[in-house]
C-alpha cells in the first residue's frame, strides 16, 4: 500500500476510532493504531494499518496523534506514561468530555511541549469520511491550520476558536438540540401512528417542517442576541393556546404527554415572567434564568 499523506496515529479502536482510522487509510495516510485490546486492530491491519504494541510506540510513530477513547480518565491513563514522547507532536483529542476537561487536557499537553486541539465528531461512525459531516475543533488556530488537510480526511473540519473548551461546549449544545428534535419527531410519529399512519408516511412532512423551523431559528437568533423579542409573528401566549390542541390530541389517543406538558410549563413560565406578548424566542429568558416565572 502506498502512503502519500502525513503519518497519523489513532489511539482507541472502538467503533468511532476504527472509523477514523479507516478514513485516514482510505485517504492514503500511513496510519498507526493502538488499542488496549490488541485484537481490535486486526481488521485495520488487514487494510494496511500499522499496529503498535504500546502507547509509547504509537505516539512516536507519527507527528499527529488522534485519540478517541472512552473518557478523559482513560485518555490520561493511556497517554501519561507516554507523555515524554509527546514533545513536538500534536494531539487531536476526539474523546467526549466537558469543556473543563478539554481545557485541563490542553494545559497538560502544552506543558509537555505538544500541540493540542479538542474536537467533537458530529456524526456516527458510518458518517466518518463524508465531507458533509462536521468535525468541530477548538484550540490553537496555528495547529488547526497546520493539520487541516489531514483533518479533512475525517469530515468537514470547523474551527470554533482558541478556547479548547468550545468544541465540547458546542457538542453538548448540539446533542441537546438533536435529542429534543428527535424526541419531538418520535412523539409526533406516535401521535399520527395512533391512527395507523406509518412513520415513513409522516416523516417527509416532518423533514419539510423542520426546514421551516430552521428559518424561525435564523430569524430569532438576532432577537436572542439583542434581548428584544417583538411579538410580530406568534406570541408566547398564542403558542400556549396552540399547544393545548396537541395535549388534547395526545390524551385522546393514549400517547405519553410528558414532553408537551414540559413545553407548555416552560411557555407558561415565560408568560408569567412578562413575555406573553413577546415572540417565542423570549422563552430563552426562563432557560437562562430558571427562577424567572416561578
Amino acid at each position: 500500500m502506498t502512503f502519500d499523506h502525513p503519518a497519523v496515529t489513532v489511539i482507541g479502536l472502538g467503533s468511532m476510532g476504527s472509523a477514523l482510522a479507516t478514513a485516514l487509510l482510505d485517504r492514503g495516510h500511513r496510519t498507526t493504531v493502538w488499542n488496549r485490546t490488541a485484537h481490535k486492530a486486526e481488521a485495520l491491519s488487514a487494510r494496511g494499518a500499522l499496529p503498535a504494541a504500546t502507547p509509547e510506540e504509537a505516539v512516536t510513530a507519527s507527528p499527529l496523534i488522534v485519540a478517541c477513547v472512552l473518557d478523559h480518565e482513560a485518555l490520561h491513563a493511556v497517554l501519561e506514561p507516554a507523555g515524554a514522547f509527546l514533545e513536538g507532536r500534536t494531539l487531536i483529542n476526539l474523546t467526549s468530555g466537558s469543556p473543563e476537561q478539554a481545557r485541563e487536557s490542553a494545559a497538560w499537553t502544552r506543558s509537555l511541549g505538544a500541540g493540542y486541539l479538542d474536537g467533537a465528531v458530529m456524526t456516527t461512525p458510518p458518517g466518518v469520511g463524508s465531507p458533509e459531516m462536521m468535525f468541530l475543533y477548538s484550540g490553537s488556530s496555528e495547529v488547526f491550520e497546520a493539520h487541516r488537510p489531514t483533518l479533512t480526511a475525517l469530515g468537514d473540519p470547523v474551527h470554533l476558536g482558541a478556547d479548547p473548551g468550545l468544541a465540547s461546549l458546542y457538542d453538548a449544545a448540539l446533542l441537546g438540540l438533536m435529542w429534543s428534535a428527535m424526541t419531538g419527531w418520535l412523539h409526533g410519529t406516535a401521535l399520527v401512528g395512533a391512527e395507523k399512519t406509518q412513520a415513513t408516511a409522516f416523516t417527509p412532512f416532518a423533514v419539510r417542517w423542520l426546514s421551516a423551523v430552521a428559518g424561525f431559528m435564523t430569524a430569532y437568533a438576532p432577537q436572542v442576541d439583542a434581548g428584544l423579542y417583538p411579538g410580530d409573528d406568534a406570541t408566547v401566549d398564542v403558542q400556549i393556546a396552540a399547544i393545548d390542541h396537541l395535549l388534547h390530541a395526545v390524551a385522546a389517543r393514549g400517547v405519553d404527554n410528558a414532553l408537551p406538558e414540559l413545553l407548555k410549563h416552560t411557555m407558561q413560565r415565560a408568560s408569567a415572567a412578562g413575555h406573553g406578548s413577546d415572540s417565542y424566542a423570549s422563552v430563552i429568558e426562563v432557560l437562562r434564568n430558571p427562577e424567572n416565572g416561578r
